[in-house]
């Protein structure tokens, strides 16, 4: 079965997840029938993607009208009906096995045997659910992450019988509705996310329970000091204690005594009011950035490490598919295998093997895979390899691991990739776009692109969790990266779409040119924190804008969409959506066959003679075209145009 031959879809449930599930399957532009057992249940959940989608619609993220996506859903409590002509299932109902037994049993019966049949099975594995069934060959996880219209992370799941067919359709299909698909291969417990946060949570309260770290410690080392978006008893507070309870008693796994305590207390988090903190009569997760001074960070990350070579190791995915899982699905600030090779595979293995020998515990044992890697002397990103290769593609770019680079017929195409974090610029992602911005070799650069990964923003600003331990005298220099790209020999072109806000707009600023998709915000809310812009944003607002839009923009920290930012001329062009590519690409193309010193020449004059008096600017454009003037592509152009032509410049 292929991508083409899904037209139709049914989701079975009406909950949190069935109904957005439906919801983001609509919005993709297809046919989608939701299902429950009880009229009531429907009726809830389309009224709730009704609301979703009257929302969007107001922040401008449908290309549609809501009515039009809500035209494509059809509800009904009848399952037969559902899914007479649906060419792919996916069940989500409770987490009962008995349950989705007798579901997939009447699927069996009711659907064509091409009918791919998918569940969004959190914890349940899909051999199990499958196995009930006379053909398992079309059955499938498809996990998505809670919730669905704003998460973007989709596990592709085989079961033991699952084809490679099925299981392609189904990626596939997955990419169709704007999300990102991994595969996991074999059907672990917990695939892979939940396989790899298991230690993030469960390790920090073993520490907590032999008295070797506090609540507060932990949760402020792991989220101030290495950058994790909450920390582990915060996380366990939100999600409710219970569940990690019973996902590690499913999984025979010991339980800390912590946790046991909790659970037994009914103290379970936030739905009761209190759990690892008090949220009725206290400041809920109330940690300070100093509290996490002392705390073995490197403990957990090394189980977490650990976890992530089980799932390389075993052939369940890739590091790149556990990279991805968790940025996208945990919010985690990089790959754990990223991570790790930064860490050092050496320093990992020897945390653990100290571990294992104090403490006597198995959950300490180094997985053979990162014995292999060892032997192989991959030892991380310093020797050059580890979970990854490291150093220069054919285009002699380094790799990154915040950013991704491409050099395509002249083109440098950069993305900020971070999308879990709205592209937030950490300090590592400026240190990465000061590093290619500074090295790359322009001898075959015409121009340059900047965009953000994901759909929702070019950059959202700095990435505040890294704030608390940095130290007012570090801040006191302007950021490298925002001089590097303003200095940059090649125009460079911001692709905004979504929030460009902050250190975001800094960088849009020290672009050359700015496009922007209509639904695109821009703003500089530092003001808001008690902070002005530090990436050279005060000063290059007053450049563009003048004193009266640049000082209301600052002071205010409000947000101006783009039709207003076009009007102040902070953009070049506010495009509708739809013909955003297109117009980049005109851009891209006049600046591909543009004369290279022609143009360097000129970004270099107006750049520079923007602070110079009119006398010793109008000396720098003299000296500039005395320069060009004698160039080959001087003459290529003038012959060109003798001839009618266009001219072809070689950048000599």
């Amino acid at each position: 079965m292929s991508k083409g031959t899904i037209e139709r879809v049914a989701v079975l449930g009406a909950g949190s997840m069935g109904h957005g599930i439906t919801e983001v399957t609509a919005m993709a532009g297809y046919d989608v029938t939701m299902r429950d057992i009880e009229a009531e249940l429907v009726e809830e959940g389309y009224d709730q993607i009704e609301w979703s989608l009257e929302k969007l619609e107001e922040k401008d993220r449908l290309d549609e009208s809501a009515a039009a996506v809500l035209e494509r859903i059809e509800t009904t409590t009848d399952l037969g009906e559902a899914v007479a002509d649906a060419d792919l299932v996916i069940e989500a109902a409770p987490e009962n096995l008995e349950l989705k037994h007798d579901i997939f049993t009447d699927l069996e019966d009711l659907t064509d045997e091409d009918t791919l049949l998918a569940s969004n099975t959190s914890s349940l594995p899909i051999s199990d659910i499958a196995d009930v069934l006379e053909n398992s060959e079309r059955v499938l996880g498809l996990h998505f992450f809670n919730p669905p219209v704003k998460m973007d992370l989709v596990e592709v799941i085989y079961g033991e019988q699952t084809t490679d067919e099925v299981a392609e359709a189904g990626y596939e299909w997955v990419e169709s509705i704007d999300k990102t698909p991994i595969y996991v291969r074999k059907d672990i417990r917990g695939f892979v996310v939940n396989t790899v946060l298991g230690p993030f949570g469960g390790e920090a309260a073993w520490m907590v329970s032999e008295g070797e770290a506090t609540i507060r410690q932990a949760d402020a080392a792991m989220v101030h000091r290495r950058g994790y978006p909450m920390g582990p008893f915060e996380l366990a507070d939100m999600t409710g204690i219970d569940i990690g309870y019973h996902v590690r008693k499913e999984a025979d796994d010991p339980i800390p005594p912590i946790i046991e305590e909790k659970v037994e207390n009914e103290t379970l988090g936030q739905k009761t009011g209190e759990g690892f903190y008090d949220y009725e009569n206290g400041d809920g997760a109330d940690y300070e950035p100093g509290d996490g001074d002392g705390f073995d960070t490197l403990r957990i990350e090394a189980r977490l490490a650990n976890r992530a070579a089980y799932i390389v190791g075993e052939g369940v995915s890739t590091p790149e598919e556990v990279d991805t899982g968790v940025r996208l699905g945990l919010g985690f600030p990089e790959g754990i295998c990223r991570r790790a090779d930064r860490i050092g595979i050496d320093t990992i293995f020897e945390k653990l093997e100290t571990l294992r020998d104090e403490t006597g515990s198995d959950r300490f044992e180094p997985h053979p895979y990162l014995e292999q890697l060892l032997e192989e002397g991959r030892t991380g990103e310093d020797a050059g390899a580890g979970f990854y290769e490291y150093g220069t593609d054919e285009n002699g770019l380094d790799s990154y691991h915040n950013l991704n680079a491409d050099l395509e017929d002249g083109v440098l195409r950069v993305e900020l990739d971070r999308p879990e974090r709205m592209n937030a610029l950490s300090e590592d992602l400026l240190a990465e776009i000061d590093d290619l911005f500074s090295g790359v070799d322009t001898d075959e650069i015409r121009c340059v692109t900047i965009e953000g990964a994901g759909d929702r923003a070019f950059s959202a600003g700095a990435d505040i969790s890294g704030f608390a331990s940095t130290k007012p005298t570090d801040m006191m220099d302007v950021t490298p990266a925002f001089e590097t790209v303003n200095d940059f020999p090649r125009p460079v072109v911001a692709r905004i779409d979504g929030y460009c806000l902050g250190g975001g707009l800094e960088l849009a600023l020290a672009c050359d040119l700015r496009l922007a998709t209509e639904r695109s915000q821009f703003g500089a809310p530092e003001i808001g924190l008690g902070l002005i812009p530090g990436g050279g944003g005060t000063q290059r607002l007053m450049r563009i804008l003048g004193e009266t839009r640049a000082k209301e923009l600052v002071f205010r920290g409000s947000h101006i969409d783009a039709e207003r930012a076009q009007d102040w001329g902070l953009i070049n062009r506010a495009v509708d959506r739809e013909e955003f590519d297109d117009v980049v690409e005109e851009f891209v193309s006049d600046l591909r066959n543009g004369p290279p010193i022609g143009l360097e020449v000129a970004k270099k004059v107006m750049n520079e003679g923007e602070d110079a008096s009119m006398e010793a600017a109008l000396a720098m454009e003299s000296q500039g075209f005395g320069l060009l003037i004698s160039t080959d592509d001087v003459l290529e152009g003038t012959a060109a145009f003798a001839e009618d032509r266009e001219p072809e410049f070689e950048g000599e």
